[in-house]
């Protein structure tokens, strides 16, 4: 993109709200609308919004069916797993819903030591993580360079003498400019994630007070963009569901989407959809402006994942259990486990303030387990990243469905690992049955004696394997 375009607002405001005025649609369009995506190839957003706009209860179980169909056709039994790292939570910024924010005086802050990171890099491999995503708060202090060193460091822990360590560091940011996402880039990061909060660039103005950096909407809705002209493969979009209409969101979601795809060849990486919750000493989350309900909450997962078949949906824990051992059946591909919000947590609980209160509170052995009784098996995979399989080269896998080769034998492996190495009896007793089930069900069986040979190699102690 070139400089002139760079801050090019591309949300249409008028445009998407116009099209959420319109009447539900009739059963002969939803059919229509249904078995498009049935055919994997995603949804337009005049689609998405006849599909906002139904209320009625069986139809829109119609929907939750559909996404469950694409789901399982392109992600299969596996759920990704990880858990953040929040290096601190100094922040610059005001924002009316985070407990972070400048003006907030009720929590501790804190700001790790690179010493503190690997501390709780540590405690996370203990737990058996592969997969981290380190959160840096947006101020003076901690910047690029220490989020690089960040990096650094946290993949430089070893533990189990040598054959533990972070596998892949994803982060989430505050926007910056092309010369610090090159930076970043030569770190070998995964993914880099940065949400909107609300697409709506009126309401962003009363959540984002004026004379802080996350004021500027424009800044912050292009950031993608350069992200990308520094090298960047993969990025991950989100909005926070309850600020503004959760329809708009889901609308303005599609539409930065699409601008990704239409500038870049490829959509985005990610996209999370968290909502939002209580948090101490944030106005707007001790009284949410536009609460979104449990079945409103499903109904836009369902139809984010029948209009992105291949973009992975990443749920946090926010949510309580419940509702994320549903929605793993209707769209959720990544999921947060043991996660704790507050610096410094992991390895030692001092005190420090969370950023908001978690709905799951489960330790990473018993998300496990319940993703076990589901039938999913749990992945730490990261062979993609490694092996090259990124952003435009990514979806030319994905789409035509040959990344599935790949996927369940890698995540198969992982969990094999965490099984050897973390898991009680008993959770190994089942997980072990669990993978030989879905070995059995695999439709690849000319890869079935490799698959089956690595798997001896992990039994002998070889860690790190992946097609």
């Amino acid at each position: 993109m070139d400089i002139a375009n760079r801050n090019k607002v591309f949300i249409d405001r008028d445009y998407l709200h116009s099209l959420l005025e319109r009447k539900a649609p009739e059963q002969n369009e939803i059919n229509n609308i249904l078995n498009k995506s049935l055919e994997l190839k995603g949804l337009n957003l005049e689609e998405v919004a006849a599909l906002l706009c139904v209320e009625d209860k069986n139809q829109i179980q119609q929907i939750m069916n559909a996404a469950h169909k694409v789901k399982d056709e392109i992600y299969g039994k596996r759920l990704v797993l990880f858990a953040p790292i929040y290096t601190g939570n100094v922040c610059c910024n005001n924002c009316t819903y985070c407990s972070f924010r400048k003006d907030n005086h009720l929590i501790k802050r804190k700001i790790l030591t690179m010493e503190e990171i690997e501390q709780e890099t540590s405690a996370l491999l203990k737990q058996g993580h592969k997969r981290v995503l380190l959160i840096c708060g947006e101020n003076n202090k901690n910047g690029t360079e220490y989020m690089c060193e960040a990096i650094r460091r946290t993949y430089g822990v070893r533990e189990n003498n040598g054959r533990d360590y972070i596998r892949r560091i994803n982060v989430e940011l505050a926007p910056m400019e092309v010369e610090d996402f090159a930076m970043l880039h030569k770190e070998k990061i995964g993914t880099y994630v940065c949400f909107q909060e609300t697409y709506d660039s009126e309401l962003y103005k009363r959540f984002h007070p004026a004379g802080t950096p996350k004021a500027d909407y424009a800044y912050r809705l292009t950031v993608m963009d350069r992200a990308q002209e520094g090298g960047i493969n993969d990025v991950g979009i989100g909005a926070l569901f309850g600020l503004g209409d959760y329809k708009f969101e889901v609308l303005g979601l599609m539409q930065h989407a699409k601008h990704l795809e239409d500038c870049y060849g490829c959509g985005p990486h990610t996209v999370s959809i968290p909502r939002l919750e209580p948090a101490i000493g944030a106005p707007d989350a001790e009284h949410v402006p536009q609460p979104v309900s449990d079945d409103d909450f499903k109904k836009l997962v369902a139809i984010i994942r029948i209009a992105l078949p291949y973009t992975g949906m990443i749920l946090s824990t926010r949510e309580n259990s419940a509702m994320r051992n549903e929605l793993i059946n209707f769209g959720i591909s990544q999921i947060s486990a043991g996660s704790r919000t507050n610096p410094g947590a992991y390895a030692e609980e001092d005190g420090t303030g969370s950023q908001f209160e978690l709905g799951d509170h489960r330790e990473m052995e018993d998300v496990i387990n319940s993703f076990i009784d589901a039938g999913y098996i749990p992945s730490f995979c990261t062979g993609c990243y490694r092996k090259g399989r990124v952003g435009e080269d990514f979806m030319d896998l994905a789409k035509p469905g040959l990344i599935k080769q790949y996927c369940l034998p890698n995540a198969i492996f992982t969990f094999q690992e965490y099984l050897n190495d973390f898991a009680h009896e008993d959770t190994k007793q089942r997980g072990m049955k669990l993978i030989k089930q879905m070995l059995e069900e695999y439709d690849q069986k000319q890869l079935i004696p490799k698959i089956e040979s690595n798997l001896n190699e992990i039994n002998k102690g070889q860690r790190d394997l992946y097609f």
